[in-house]
């Protein structure tokens, strides 16, 4: 077989790194029993939840799929006129790009998403809703 694609989603506010580093081993370890040769981990660039994850694959010598949302990119075609934004440093965004970011993860067809969900968390919430609606399990984490 071949290597399981996870997605990870998260809080940017996610701060317990032992709870999210040993979700992501114990499910390498499932990955191996249904057999997988290992694990390919997927996030989207942000702080928090994904940068922990992506350190943790970095040190174990997984492969890294990123995602980056492109906020100061264009708008797509869902996005409502006039709806772009200032962020505090004044830079002009599309508040839908973490949005659009989180289908791209999920049409990638990851075998599962583990997400790491700070109360309030929306784009975690966003990111669930749609792998659940494409079918893909999720296992959620919380503080």
């Amino acid at each position: 077989m071949s290597l399981a694609l996870i997605g990870l989603t998260g809080s940017r506010r996610w701060t317990d790194v032992p709870l999210l580093e040993d979700t992501l081993c114990q499910t390498w370890h499932d990955a191996l029993a249904n057999g997988y040769t290992g694990i390919e981990l997927m996030h989207g660039c942000a702080e928090g939840a994904d940068t922990i994850g992506h350190w943790w694959a970095f040190r174990t010598g997984f492969l890294i799929r990123e995602f980056p949302a492109d906020w100061q990119g264009p708008c797509g075609p869902e996005c409502p006129p006039g709806h772009r934004r200032r962020n505090r440093r004044g830079i002009d965004y599309c508040p839908l790009a973490g949005h659009r970011r989180n289908q791209q993860m999920v049409d990638e067809g990851p075998v599962l998403f583990v997400a790491a969900q700070v109360h309030g968390s929306t784009g975690t919430a966003d990111c669930i809703r749609r792998a659940k609606t494409a079918g893909i399990p999720v296992h959620r984490i919380t503080t």
